[in-house]
């Protein structure tokens, strides 16, 4: 005979249960850390606090896709080794596992609210979804019980609107949910009527049956895994209202919305988490603009001053201000605050530069420079790289090779979102997407962020050599162009091709905003454009 259970009385079971034992006992059992399981509100908020700000040196997320298109068995071994199990020791401290998330309602966990995604046409064909489902687990049961075996900590992610459905190439069509089929007018567009700004497929937030799906999709799952916290990722993809999509700002109305919606989400982890006697954290990743954020419509400092969101995670197809102003907003409302280190998909050398491992511990030092609780990475997924044992220390970091740049992402596509969207740009890159003219007789100012000091020897270290690599178009001769670091005269430049490479003493270098100033002679009939602005740190002997 098969004995079934009803949920609500099982909840209401537990939470009489506790209640006696605060009666009889005067405290509750402790959970399995040794933390006393919280009783209310308040004491589940206390934890929830102490949680959001535990250590996570490196926040690793995994978009998930590996049970779609890399294993070639279904068991939980094939699953692990592809990117997770290599992990263990390394300074990553939380992994952000997406189950999929591809087209508004497809996942690869075990689901009764969305659809699992099982489809095995075309390269999909090494999809295990099924199998694992039809063996009883699925890859997010998998990771969470990894996790808990190996103190990692665990976020189920959430891609709040995914539109690669809307993509031309072969896997568009298969990933076009029956949800958006059956309901084009869920929509904010359609392939006939493509919205100014964004994609076609994107559901409509301000629609009661989407916010009210997104919901279901997020409280299922903190109802069935033992998840430490979820994140709404809305980087993934930035279109969510009307008004956006044809090119204005949302309204006040449409931000509203979004907030209930976060509002809910709140108030049901809380539930959850007093009935499980442990927090669930809500992590968000937005725009690093409180401007595009709101525009987008996304009332970031309002989710801070209302408590809705624990972990804050700015950044991702572009950034637009230091990486200060992100802190310092988070600080300030007691949001840890954990930039996102998103692969470069700038072209040519200029994305190699950026991709390499020199120019991920740059970007690393800079963001904890900014005072930063931790680094998160972002479609980089080589579980023996280096880098999971490099980026969460900046003392390990100190005498490792580095480049720093003005930027490792683009600007321009925050205007594929948003009209003008790089209004809010609140800094100076400089590379071959923005480059910068040369006046004869004016001086152009680049500024560089250096996250550590890069004389070591200060500290008995080893010695650094630095080299200035500045990409310039249209000038032959470098003795028309003057350079000066941090006011200094840098001399004896050595021409390549289009690059031009000065050697520039350590003592120069300074931790935090270094200047450089580039002079073109009055007389110079040249008209240079300056494409990049490379400074490569690299030590003899390395630790």
């Amino acid at each position: 005979m098969k004995v079934t259970s009803n949920k609500a009385t099982v909840s209401w079971a537990r939470l009489v249960l506790a209640a006696l034992i605060v009666v009889v006992f005067g405290a509750s059992l402790p959970a399995g850390d040794g933390t006393p399981k919280p009783t209310n509100l308040d004491q589940l908020k206390q934890q929830r606090k102490k949680a959001a700000h535990r250590q996570r040196r490196i926040i690793f997320n995994n978009d998930g896709n590996e049970p779609v298109y890399y294993l070639k068995e279904a068991t939980p071994k094939a699953l692990l080794d592809c990117r997770t199990t290599a992990l263990v020791g390394t300074h990553v401290d939380t992994i952000f596992y997406c189950t999929w998330s591809s087209g508004f309602s497809y996942f690869t966990h075990d689901t009764k609210v969305g659809l699992p995604f099982v489809c095995k046409e075309n390269k999909l064909a090494n999809n295990k979804t099924r199998e694992f489902l039809d063996q009883g687990t699925d890859p997010l049961k998998i990771m969470v019980d990894f996790c808990r075996k190996n103190n990692i900590e665990i976020f189920w992610s959430m891609r709040m609107n995914d539109t690669h459905d809307a993509s031309g190439a072969w896997y568009g069509p298969l990933l076009f949910p029956p949800l958006k089929k059956e309901h084009p007018e869920w929509l904010l567009g359609s392939k006939d009527k493509r919205p100014a700004k964004g994609r076609w497929t994107a559901v409509d937030y301000g629609r009661p049956e989407i916010r009210d799906l997104a919901f279901k999709f997020i409280e299922e799952v903190c109802q069935n895994y033992d998840v430490d916290g979820i994140e709404m990722d809305f980087f993934r993809h930035l279109n969510y209202f009307k008004r956006p999509s044809m090119g204005k700002e949302a309204s006040d109305e449409e931000r509203r919305m979004m907030t209930d919606l976060l509002r809910r989400v709140r108030k049901m982890t809380e539930e959850i988490g007093l009935e499980r006697g442990r927090p669930i954290l809500v992590a968000v990743r937005v725009p690093d603009s409180v401007g595009y954020c709101a525009a987008m419509g996304f009332d970031l400092v309002g989710w801070m001053e209302d408590d809705l969101i624990d972990i804050f995670v700015p950044s991702g197809y572009f950034r637009l201000n230091p990486w200060e102003v992100s802190v310092e907003l988070g600080h300030k409302h007691g949001v840890a605050v954990y930039p996102c280190l998103s692969e470069s998909r700038l072209r040519g050398e200029a994305g190699k530069v950026r991709q390499s491992l020199a120019g991920y511990r740059a970007r690393a030092t800079n963001a904890w420079a900014s005072g930063a609780d931790g680094v998160y990475t972002f479609n980089s997924f080589n579980p023996h790289s280096p880098l999971w044992s490099e980026l969460g220390d900046p003392k390990v970091l100190q005498t490792l090779d580095k480049v720093y740049t003005t930027g490792a992402r683009g600007v321009r596509v925050a205007d594929s979102w948003m009209m003008n969207g790089s209004r809010f740009l609140n800094r100076r890159p400089v590379s071959p997407e923005r480059p910068l003219k040369l006046a004869p007789g004016k001086t152009a100012g680049v500024e560089l962020r250096v996250g550590l000091q890069v004389d070591a020897t200060r500290a008995g270290g080893p010695a650094p050599e630095v080299k200035l690599r500045l990409q310039i178009k249209n000038l032959d001769a470098p003795n028309q162009l003057a350079v000066k670091l941090n006011g200094k005269p840098l001399g004896g430049a050595t021409p390549s091709d289009s690059w031009f490479e000065y050697s520039v003493p350590a003592s120069l270098v300074k931790k935090g905003i270094n200047r450089f100033e580039l002079t073109l002679q009055p007389e110079s009939k040249a008209k240079p454009i300056l494409q990049d602005l490379l400074l490569w740190v690299r030590y003899k002997r390395q630790s």
